[in-house]
């Protein structure tokens, strides 16, 4: 698994997933072109861009390089890097036929081609240890996973440190080990 600081942007949900597998870090689906009306969403990706610098990682072709263009307007060159996928013709497993363009988007691409791209691309590892981390036990423990009133405290937790509603709980924690440890956490669960 590797671990990164910066924040990985794909365009969908079984992107996240494939990606999920390898990747110790905060990543943002797009929701294909829904980004273009997510005015929320693109707003919190150029704020991952400043915090923490940004990966994006789309599919190789034109809907994807349409996605890459509008997320990187406007984000400096130094806060973002960009990765992307060889051109290798075949369809996904889930789907009945091949995409509009016959290739593989990230969820097609092998693990070892992912992994590869991003150690060529010299991305800023973390190292954390088990005992700093926040797990889910921790959410759980202030109340915002997994309780009767979760929704209400976690809307207030996203709130006060800025994020958008939409954050998964999974995201918000991947977010909240990003700036803070878990001693950290706990003194500001009692904040809110």
């Amino acid at each position: 698994m590797i671990k990164i600081e910066e924040a990985v942007i794909v365009e969908g949900k079984y992107d996240k997933i494939k990606l999920s597998n390898i990747l110790d870090t905060l990543i943002i689906e797009t929701n294909g072109f829904g980004i273009f009306k997510d005015k929320k969403r693109l707003d919190f990706i150029r704020r991952l861009a400043r915090e923490r610098g940004i990966i994006l990682l789309t599919d190789s072709d034109h809907a994807g390089f349409q996605i890459r263009n509008y997320i990187a307007n406007g984000i400096p060159k130094d806060k973002i890097k960009h990765i992307n996928i060889p051109d290798i013709y075949g369809k996904e497993k889930r789907k009945k036929e091949p995409s509009k363009e016959g290739k593989l988007g990230v969820e097609g691409v092998s693990d070892d081609i992912l992994i590869k791209l991003f150690s060529s691309l010299g991305v800023r590892c973390k190292t954390v240890s088990h005992s700093e981390r926040i797990t889910n036990c921790d959410l759980y423990a202030a109340g915002v996973s997994g309780t009767a009133n979760a929704r209400e405290k976690r809307k207030k937790l996203l709130k006060s440190l800025d994020l958008p509603e939409f954050l998964s709980v999974n995201s918000l924690l991947s977010y909240l080990n990003s700036i803070m440890s878990k001693k950290e956490f706990e003194n500001y669960i009692t904040t809110i």
